[in-house]
């Protein structure tokens, strides 16, 4: 029996589809039925302490105890640490309603070494947001991602990020102060030239745009513009699809001046008359810098009415104390 070969190649494809699919809802329903599990197990073992007027700290008798007995019952997965985690777990999450279908348990392992409930609540939802794998999470956790981005809000903005996660709605939430690329692995007292920095860009694009945030889409390097017979050239062009507008970034190795504000303000220009379409908003430039002069930067972008935003970069990760504290003193304010 001879089969038409097109129509089976269909069949399999199909076929293939439905075992791909299958396989990953699979693997979704055992990881979202083990954290609801873990969610249980903590929530007995608070409600015992509770009951008992027990105490429970990490080196409490009863979480000892309870590993021993666990693991020779039911073997591996009980180990103190581990029971201390699922504890933990309840008690930071004590409604099980918001528990999210789309993360793991090692999702959850990682969130909960979070310094306090708003940077916890923060990395919840922003996992939720952006999909990220465990890999990224820890990334985003190591170079502060809640601190940076809680330090270009008011008190109230940093409330709203810990609660809702971060939301794109306007230009100003495009920015981070300072943006990380440690990624690009540049020594810290190496003398780069520009065109070396976004050499190492664009080798390291995915990660780049990570750190810029969700929304953003490549369009290309080098940006040719022809303005008054002279050619102009923009280093990195992205369309970001949220926001709905061209999103020019200028890279400046050492500190931003009055004068990159300026040629920024140009491409903007240009690029609402020449490259903007039916649909789009209006472009929004980004300089990257170094360094930046906090006074020299609101005089220079005081009566520009084009959406100019600048912020530092930096290549090696922040101090984390240093940002949790700059963050506590907004806060008391």
């Amino acid at each position: 029996m001879s089969l038409e070969k097109q129509p089976y190649n269909e069949l399999i494809d199909k076929i293939g589809s439905l075992l791909q699919q299958g396989r990953q809802q699979a693997v979704q329903s055992v990881n979202t039925i083990l954290v609801q599990t873990y969610w249980y197990v903590g929530q007995h073992i608070v409600e015992f302490e509770q009951k008992g007027n027990q105490k429970a700290e990490y080196g409490s008798q009863l979480l000892d105890t309870l590993s021993n007995d666990l693991t020779q019952k039911y073997g591996k997965g009980f180990g103190r640490s581990n029971l201390f985690q699922i504890r933990q777990f309840y008690i930071k999450f004590q409604n099980i309603q918001t528990l999210s279908g789309q993360l793991t348990w090692s999702h959850y392992t990682e969130i909960l070494k979070s310094n306090n409930d708003l940077e916890l609540g923060f990395y919840a939802k922003q996992c939720q947001h952006e999909r990220w794998s465990v890999r990224e999470l820890k990334r985003q956790m190591k170079s502060s991602l809640f601190e940076r981005l809680a330090l270009s809000k008011e008190k109230e903005g940093v409330l709203k990020l810990a609660k809702e996660g971060h939301i794109v709605e306007n230009a100003e939430d495009l920015i981070k102060d300072p943006f990380v690329l440690d990624f690009l692995n540049i020594p810290e007292q190496y003398q780069y030239l520009e065109n070396e920095l976004e050499e190492k860009i664009i080798s390291n694009l995915q990660q780049f745009i990570m750190e810029m945030g969700k929304g953003f889409a490549f369009i290309g390097r080098q940006y040719r513009m022809s303005i008054g017979g002279k050619h102009f050239y923009l280093d990195l062009l992205f369309y970001h699809r949220i926001l709905k507008c061209f999103v020019l970034v200028d890279l400046k190795r050492g500190e931003i001046d009055h004068q990159d504000i300026g040629q920024m303000n140009l491409y903007l220009n240009y690029f609402k008359k020449e490259e903007a379409t039916e649909g789009d908003n209006e472009p929004i430039g980004i300089v990257l810098g170094a360094h930046k002069n906090h006074i020299l930067v609101e005089y220079a972008t005081d009566s520009i009415t084009n959406k100019v935003l600048l912020s530092k970069y930096q290549l090696y990760l922040p101090d984390k104390k240093t940002l949790q504290n700059q963050l506590d003193r907004l806060l008391e304010e």
